[in-house]
């Protein structure tokens, strides 16, 4: 009888831990840790091999615009940011689901080429099919990215 208790309480207590959480939203948190770890392999892992990557078409001044295809095509941007950008760290605050989406809200601390460095707000919209992310959007402010690489 205390085992089959103790099992009770254990169960209980990790589904109020783990409300919500779905494989989905597990690859997504993946995605953010392996983004603030700078492990690039661990982001690619949670990807798919043919993933849309999609950034606004307002930035493409900079080379950081439109939709790049697959891992390289990742790997190309990623590559990229550091020619613009002094630094940046992600720091998602909500994230929402809705059958194979997965929307995050939140903050980004970007740091320009010179060193200033501003938060802005974020709207990632990931699509995942087959337990990895089959399209990573970003959805953000151009205007204020603009005035800061330029300040």
């Amino acid at each position: 009888m205390i085992e089959t208790r103790m099992e009770t309480l254990v169960a209980t207590d990790y589904l109020t831990r783990h409300r919500g959480r779905t494989l989905d939203l597990d690859i997504i948190h993946r995605a953010y840790r392996a983004f603030l770890a700078h492990d690039v392999d661990a982001l690619l892992d949670t990807l798919s091999p043919d993933v849309e990557w999609v950034h606004p078409d307002g930035m493409a001044k900079y080379g950081l615009g439109g939709t790049k295809h697959g891992h390289d095509g990742v790997l190309e941007f990623l590559a990229h940011v550091p020619s613009v950008l002094g630094g940046m760290c992600l720091e998602p605050q909500e994230f929402v689901q809705s059958g194979d989406r997965v929307v995050v809200f939140g903050t980004r601390r970007v740091t320009s080429r010179r060193g200033r460095t501003e938060t802005m707000p974020f709207v990632h919209s990931w699509t995942l099919r087959g337990g990895r992310a089959v399209r990573m959007e970003d959805i953000f402010d151009t205007v204020l990215f603009h005035r800061l690489i330029e300040s």
